[in-house]
């Protein structure tokens, strides 16, 4: 006889489940919903469009790799958006004291907070993003070695991870913080605009902030001038385009260390 035991993973399921079935009940304001998630995906590209449309290169970079940055920055940021963007809502569950709720379960706080809620709309960001990017592999001539497929798999999953940890730092802080999800925004979402940029173009402090402690540079910008062959200033070389791996440890270090601290600070919502 098999094993009839629920898995771990079921109520997990479950409420995801119930989630994604509650967002199609309501046909119409679904549709509504990715609209406006399409249409702020276009908003965002056609920013980046104007600009490089009007000056022939920025940073080393042309049209087409702007293309392929942009598309390695959106993709990333929109799949960590759906996965775990929903964790800027803790300050929400704080105040209502929603939050308790989670304690009174046998699961992880930070897996729970995850699998609370997956918004369906925010797909329509993520085929926006993932079409620039496909015009970027097929608008730049790029010498796809192994070793280049390599590294475009590695970003992707690296950078995913390292937009992930931002948002799961950003969720620890807001225990201490409470109310101070525009601090936190700034690196979150702060740092997927940063991370559309070539970072060439920083000054060194900006350099030094989105190279290396929030560094949104390995999600995009380092990736894409090393697939195309440029070298890259002198802080951020092509070839650190290989460390991302290393970005993404030190971002989900410092995440879980945050997330440790804040739960432990945390005494209730007093309800």
């Amino acid at each position: 006889m098999g094993d009839s035991r629920p898995s771990a993973l079921a109520p997990y399921r479950a409420v995801l489940g119930s989630r994604l079935r509650a967002q199609r009940a309501y046909p119409l304001s679904f549709a509504t919903d990715v609209l406006s998630a399409f249409l702020i995906g276009l908003v965002e590209f056609a920013e980046m469009w104007v600009i490089f449309h009007n000056v022939p290169r920025l940073g080393g970079l042309d049209l087409n790799g702007m293309l392929l940055l942009f598309g390695f920055s959106n993709t990333s940021f929109a799949i960590a958006d759906m996965v775990v963007g929903h964790a800027d809502t803790l300050p929400t569950y704080i105040r209502l004291g929603k939050l308790d709720a989670f304690y009174l379960r046998p699961q992880p706080l930070l897996l729970q907070l995850m699998t609370s809620d997956i918004a369906l709309r925010r797909v329509a960001r993520i085929a926006v993003a993932g079409t620039v990017l496909g015009f970027g592999i097929a608008r730049n001539e790029i010498d796809w070695t192994a070793a280049h497929l390599v590294l475009f798999t590695l970003t992707l999953v690296c950078g995913i991870a390292i937009f992930a940890g931002l948002f799961v730092c950003a969720a620890g802080l807001q225990f201490f913080l409470i109310d101070g999800a525009e601090l936190t925004n700034s690196f979150t979402y702060g740092g997927s605009y940063a991370s559309m940029q070539p970072a060439s173009v920083f000054p060194t402090p900006m350099k030094l902030i989105f190279g290396f402690l929030v560094p949104v540079a390995f999600t995009s910008y380092l990736p894409a001038i090393a697939l195309l062959g440029l070298p890259g200033p002198a802080l951020l070389p092509a070839w650190l385009a290989w460390a991302s791996p290393l970005a993404a440890l030190w971002v989900w270090a410092a995440a879980l260390t945050a997330w440790r601290i804040g739960t432990r600070h945390y005494q209730g919502g007093g309800g």
